[in-house]
């Protein structure tokens, strides 16, 4: 879904709405950790880091590419386990087939987003369709992970994939526009059903343009910068860069620098639990990360009765 003279339309309701807004303030902006994952491709890591071991209830955000790779250089994440969260993988550039334990495959093609309640737990890999890894070209792509609260993490796994066609898009006459994955923003509310009530916003913003996106009291928020620069409210913030926010408020300015920039918006209401994690697992205590790793041993990740 895309608008365009509507999303006009409502620019002033909206402006009206949020002129008694409270703005937020960036409280720091953090580095990413460079590392390598799955079949040793190098993402930016914005959390977990000794910084900032999460961003309750985010749990990790990692950016692979953009990479321009040769014939059999593409890389993904082969079968690999998880428990007690769930995770986002949002295809930019490329493309990523996954497939799992509980039957699901697909294959998630650019602008396209796969959203995994992994639950109780399931097997999974995610890695380039066969075309792709033959051919190379340019791989890129945002993977992520949210917690779950005790009561859920015994939840079925599910997975939901949605195309570029099937997000919402809200377009400026200026050139930025904002696709909305997750939660309300802009007026409009993204396709995925979530456990944990989230906003997840890919922004692109034009030089020079601005634009305001809600950050609900109660929330924690964030904003990556994951291509271009600008700021976010006062502070400047350019390509790799993650822009903390503060508490007050419930509202974020942010503004395009001079070519522009492509920002990852996020915030989430906070679960205040214990957080144990083991590789793979996210859970409440670490008996139940023992638990986990027994139960991946034995083969009973994803094997559920109908």
């Amino acid at each position: 879904m895309t608008t365009l003279g509507s999303a006009l339309g409502t620019a002033a309701a909206t402006a009206a709405a949020t002129t008694a807004a409270a703005p937020r303030s960036v409280v720091d902006v953090l580095q990413p950790l460079h590392t390598l994952e799955g079949e040793g491709f190098p993402v930016r890591r914005l959390f977990p880091t000794p910084q900032i071991p999460q961003l309750d209830p985010f749990l990790l955000l990692d950016q692979a590419g953009p990479v321009d790779l040769g014939p059999g250089e593409p890389k993904g994440t082969p079968d690999h386990p998880h428990r007690g969260f769930e995770s986002l993988a949002y295809v930019l550039e490329g493309d990523l087939a996954y497939a799992d334990s509980t039957g699901n495959r697909g294959v998630v093609a650019p602008g396209g987003v796969r959203w995994l309640t992994a639950g109780a737990g399931v097997v999974h890999s995610a890695e380039p369709a066969d075309a792709f890894r033959a051919a190379g070209g340019l791989q890129h792509n945002l993977q992520l992970w949210v917690n779950l609260p005790a009561s859920l993490k015994g939840l079925r796994p599910r997975t939901q994939h949605r195309t570029a066609e099937q997000i919402p898009v809200v377009r400026r006459l200026d050139g930025s526009w904002f696709k909305v994955i997750a939660g309300t923003a802009l007026g409009v509310t993204g396709p995925f059903e979530t456990q944990v009530p989230v906003t997840v916003v890919h922004a692109s913003v034009a030089p020079g343009e601005s634009a305001e996106l809600p950050a609900p009291q109660g929330r924690n928020a964030a904003v990556y910068v994951f291509s271009g620069s600008g700021f976010v409210a006062a502070a400047e913030v350019t390509d790799g860069e993650l822009a903390v926010l503060s508490d007050g408020g419930d509202t974020v300015h942010i503004e395009g620098g001079p070519i522009g920039a492509d920002f990852l918006f996020l915030s989430g209401e906070p679960i205040g639990e214990p957080v144990y994690r083991g590789g793979p697992f996210v859970m409440s205590t670490p008996e139940e990360i023992e638990d986990a790793f027994d139960d991946y041993a034995a083969d009973r990740l994803g094997r559920y009765e109908d």
